[in-house]
């Protein structure tokens, strides 16, 4: 982190971060996703949604207190990252539920999301819609509509990223804390620096 002088942490510009972005599409795929395939009456709708918006909140939330708190943006990111554990274990439920596949590194349909580089909810829709054709799908799955087998695992898959780039960024925001200290000490070396120029 390269110190400017001024006194207020550089902040926001969450919107810009890839974290946020795939948080933000998992959050609109979970709203439909539950909609479509989960019982009206479950809490688990509420429980995946308020994960989901969670993950993308606290990201935000944690960008704009960054301007005189790391240690806050530290832990908001962190929570960011435990509520997206939360959804992708839901996910990985209704797949072991269900009894359908939970796809591997290794399964063709994995790489081929991969090789897409899905990032945006039109690709997201693209990639689900060739997938319905793919042969590995073949084999019909009689405990839910196929299409949420496939939602599920592709979820899964812009979790994994999205995970990755928080613990990237968490690892980042530790270090910098660590070197730069918080808002106070920046405070007092400001205060220290205004001194010895008044004298």
């Amino acid at each position: 982190m390269k110190d400017n002088g001024q006194l207020l942490f550089p902040h926001g510009g969450y919107r810009k971060l890839k974290s946020f972005q795939l948080a933000q599409l998992c959050f609109d795929i979970t709203v439909r996703f539950v909609e479509l395939y989960i019982p009206k009456n479950s809490r688990t709708i509420d429980q995946m949604v308020q994960a989901a918006r969670s993950g993308v909140q606290n990201i935000a939330e944690g960008s704009v207190a960054a301007a005189t708190s790391k240690r806050t943006e530290l832990k908001l990111t962190n929570v960011a990252r435990a509520s997206l554990e939360e959804l992708r274990l839901d996910y990985e439920d209704y797949l072991r539920q269900h009894t359908a596949p939970l796809w591997s590194k290794e399964h063709p349909l994995t790489q081929e999301f991969i090789r897409c580089r899905v990032s945006t909810m039109a690709d997201f829709r693209t990639f689900v819609q060739n997938a319905k054709q793919h042969p590995s799908m073949s084999a019909s799955v009689r405990t839910c509509p196929l299409q949420s087998v496939i939602v599920a695992n592709a979820v899964l898959l812009l979790l994994n990223v999205a995970c990755h780039l928080l613990d990237r960024q968490l690892a980042r925001l530790a270090a910098d804390f660590e070197k730069g200290g918080g808002f106070s000490e920046r405070m007092y070396q400001q205060r220290l620096k205004k001194r010895k120029n008044d004298e």
